[in-house]
């Protein structure tokens, strides 16, 4: 069973946003880099980008498949997790801890548009 965080916001996509303030860490759930296998190469945008809600940011490539990244909310990229060049094998030993992006959100009313862990976990079992 994958492990769903509570206080994090998630997309039908499978990508998280964890808040402080107004920044949004956005990664992978761990169902998604489950269901990928090992990850072997983390496409990430540069800082300064715009990511948009809905949209493609990046990709994730394992063994077995390649997933687009898509944004869970709009902002601009203020940091990328930099250790996911050398080793993107830290998605699969802690998807959580190991983000991918940082996000300024323009909009945290975005937000209320992504399911807390009780409906993402219902939402993985469909």
């Amino acid at each position: 069973m994958a492990k769903v965080m509570e206080g994090l916001y998630y997309s039908e996509s499978h990508e998280y946003v964890r808040v402080e303030g107004n920044i949004g860490f956005i990664g992978i759930s761990d169902y998604a880099q489950h269901a990928l296998g090992n990850v072997v190469y983390v496409d990430m945008p540069e800082v300064d980008d715009e990511v948009a809600a809905g949209e493609e940011f990046g990709a994730v490539e394992s063994v077995k498949a390649a997933s687009d990244l898509i944004a869970p909310v709009t902002g601009v990229v203020v940091e990328v997790n930099e250790a996911l060049e050398d080793q993107p094998e830290l998605i699969n030993s802690d998807a959580y801890a190991n983000w991918i992006i940082k996000v300024e959100m323009s909009d945290k009313s975005e937000l209320d548009n992504l399911m807390d862990a009780k409906a993402y976990a219902a939402f993985c079992e469909k």
